[in-house]
């Protein structure tokens, strides 16, 4: 009953905007099958090299960058609901559309599109929840839309592997149908609401977006979030090799391993982000990039399956106060109804991050070796802690 209780106290009092918001947003990651098979589908079925695939996947990445940062901008100007409305429509349209190219200047184009209108749907989605939601629930309605989209990649990727094995070209139809899926879900929803609204309040006009690159304080907290987005994407690009390659790991074991990050995030993360609201979300967001780094820094102190998931627990610990919290940061830095710009430079952050994090991180990993990169990662973990205690002056307890 204990239990119970805690779980119904953490969901209690959030506006049913954002339970739909979350509902659109699990659809659409639900749906989320070309991305994990895209290496596979340009290496094995289209027959490009390594070197090739990945020079496309990185035109997706630059996309996903410019996407980020025009949906925060068009959302001050058409409203984040009716932005993700558009993300979804073009972007499944883009996604269907990909699976009939084949050359490669028309990929290159078509991935680096595709990525654009679909990644501008996330800065809307964060700045629609943190819209619609009262400051003190505010990072807790963000770690609700962190729940939709987790419960929705452990969806996506597993159907879209069933579909793969079938026909390649199922993927990107499906992917398509539920973007669109999602899109019509909003239109009927939160889209009506939003409509109405902006019917019967006269629009402002929004505020430059030179006004959040003069702003040093939130500027240099997003130098902390580009910090914690290299060492975080290292779990998924360098992680994998070094388990393999220093521990001996299966593929099996090393995707078995992963899962219990998924597990424990459903599990724990919106009790957990509950519990410490009240606290200061800045230094929250500090331990949590410390304990990112501190799980993986412990990786060369042995070789044995037991301290990867103690290094699982630890790193997944530390994301759970990190990435809520400074979702939190930011919607509050905005102010209630204009969190669309700094939205859209945070999701922009990320996505640099990464573009940046796996050449890097390989490169360091070919240089250097494994060890010296996951001690080099906690050293970053140190680094974004100590940026924070030198921010606090600039930032109230919830941003």
């Amino acid at each position: 009953m204990v239990l119970v209780s805690v779980y119904r106290e953490a969901f209690r009092g959030l506006p049913r905007e954002v339970w739909l918001l979350s509902a659109a947003a699990l659809i659409n990651r639900a749906g989320t099958m070309v991305l994990p098979f895209l290496s596979l589908y340009l290496d094995e079925q289209l027959g490009f090299s390594k070197q090739t695939t990945g020079m496309l996947i990185l035109a997706f990445g630059l996309g996903s960058v410019v996407g980020s940062y025009l949906g925060g901008w068009v959302s001050e100007r058409l409203g984040p609901v009716r932005v993700q409305e558009l993300s979804l429509l073009a972007g499944g349209s883009a996604l269907m559309g990909l699976g009939r190219l084949e050359t490669l200047p028309m990929l290159w184009v078509g991935l680096f599109v595709a990525a654009a209108l679909g990644d501008a749907f996330r800065p809307a989605l964060m700045a629609a929840c943190a819209d619609a939601t009262a400051p003190e629930s505010r990072t807790r309605a963000l770690a609700l839309v962190r729940l939709a989209i987790n419960l929705g990649m452990g969806i996506g990727p597993a159907v879209g592997g069933l579909l793969a094995a079938r026909n390649y070209q199922l993927l990107f139809l499906v992917d398509g149908l539920t973007c669109w899926a999602g899109a019509a879900m909003l239109w009927w929803t939160v889209g009506r609401i939003e409509r109405r609204q902006r019917k019967e309040e006269s629009a402002a006009a929004p505020e430059p977006m030179a006004a959040v690159w003069r702003d040093w304080p939130f500027m240099t907290f997003l130098a902390l979030v580009f910090l914690l987005g290299l060492s975080f994407f290292q779990i998924f690009f360098t992680l994998p090799l070094y388990y393999h390659e220093v521990y001996g790991l299966s593929e099996r074991t090393i995707g078995l391993a992963m899962s219990l990050n998924a597990l424990v995030i459903v599990l724990v993360e919106m009790p957990l982000v509950r519990a410490l609201e009240r606290w200061n979300h800045l230094l929250v967001f500090g331990a949590g990039a410390l304990l990112v780094g501190l799980g993986i820094g412990v990786l060369p102190l042995g070789r044995h399956l037991s301290l990867v998931i103690a290094s699982t627990l630890v790193w997944t610990l530390g994301e759970m106060l990190s990435l809520p919290f400074s979702n939190g940061l930011v919607a509050a830095r905005a102010g209630s109804g204009t969190s669309s710009r700094h939205m859209g430079m945070y999701s922009m952050t990320f996505s640099v991050a990464f573009v940046v994090a796996p050449p890097l991180g390989l490169a360091a990993y070919g240089a250097w070796g494994g060890d010296t990169l996951c001690l080099a990662i906690a050293g970053l973990g140190m680094v974004v802690l100590a940026g924070t205690l030198g921010l606090r002056s600039f930032y109230g307890v919830h941003g």
